[in-house]
């Protein structure tokens, strides 16, 4: 039986995992489908701090797991597919084996949703996006567009209305779904233009970048850069049942708890507001440092 197994092997649980180790616990990750996570997909990433030059995501991801192994963290190249919280010690069942802990850190993060359009494959990362606070300052002062019409895709719209020339909001219904607050602030915003009732068919571009969208209403739009905001998908099906999650599937937390005790829950998948690599790895520590908290309280 392990102390402590995590599930997720992303900035959240790579983290945890370090606190975990340097505290003694010789943490158990279960790498799930992609090790290193999302951010491993990320061409470059500019705003983690401590790297002066822009870093690849992959390389990131890398050297946090050598500090990680460096640190005593064992790692399981396997994928959980269903738990059970219902006693102690909470039993995870994986697509290779079961596992038994006393405590348990659930950082599996949350998956951009993406058109599926034509283009969308040959130009993701470069040049489409789904995070404009990641990726937005790589189009400063030149045109781009933001796809989709709820909060997201508003707060994208006025953030990259900062940095870059223009912002063409692409909205397929004639209105937002976002709150009032942020649609009068996009409207109220010189730089941003919106197009209502409109759908981009798909993306094009060269051998190296994108360069324009090709749309429903005949426009061909030149642009920079494209960042989809149609939403997220928490990867929490396999919790149903056995932790309180919300509506959108995110897991309900108080701090870094979940709905049972001695289970935690860190970064994306639990947080549906910021899809950020710092702010997961601050709930990895928190959550890490929570569960030494319960397994010494509980005499672990």
């Amino acid at each position: 039986m392990e102390n402590i197994v995590i599930v997720g092997s992303g900035p959240a649980g790579l983290t945890a995992g370090i606190y975990a180790a340097r505290a003694g616990f010789a943490p158990l990750v279960i790498e799930g489908m992609l090790s290193g996570g999302q951010l491993t997909e990320t061409a470059e990433v500019e705003n983690f701090p401590g790297f002066a030059e822009s870093v690849s995501g992959l390389d990131l991801m890398m050297s946090m797991r050598k500090q990680a192994e460096k640190a005593g963290v064992r790692f399981a190249m396997d994928a959980i597919t269903s738990v059970d919280f219902s006693a102690t010690p909470h039993k995870l069942e994986g697509m290779s084996k079961q596992y038994e802990a006393k405590c348990v850190i659930i950082a599996t993060g949350a998956t951009p949703r993406w058109t599926q359009l034509p283009g969308e494959d040959t130009y993701k990362y470069r040049g489409i996006s789904s995070c404009a606070v990641c990726d937005g300052n790589f189009h400063q002062g030149k045109d781009v567009a933001v796809i989709g019409g709820g909060d997201t895709a508003l707060a994208d719209a006025i953030h990259l209305a900062k940095i870059c020339a223009t912002v063409t909001l692409i909205h397929r219904r004639d209105t937002f779904r976002g709150t009032k607050v942020l649609v009068d602030r996009v409207l109220a915003t010189p730089n941003i233009k919106t197009l209502m009732n409109t759908e981009v068919l798909s993306f094009e571009g060269d051998e190296k970048k994108l360069n324009a969208l090709k749309l429903s209403n005949g426009e061909v739009l030149s642009v920079s850069g494209a960042f989809v905001a149609i939403g997220h998908d928490p990867q929490t099906p396999f919790l149903k049942g056995a932790l309180d999650l919300d509506e959108s599937g995110y897991v309900r937390t108080d701090g870094v708890k979940t709905s049972v005790a001695g289970v935690f829950a860190a970064g994306d998948c639990a947080n549906p507001l910021y899809k950020q690599a710092v702010v997961a790895a601050s709930t990895g520590a928190q959550a890490a440092q929570a569960a030494q908290e319960y397994l010494s309280e509980s005499g672990s």
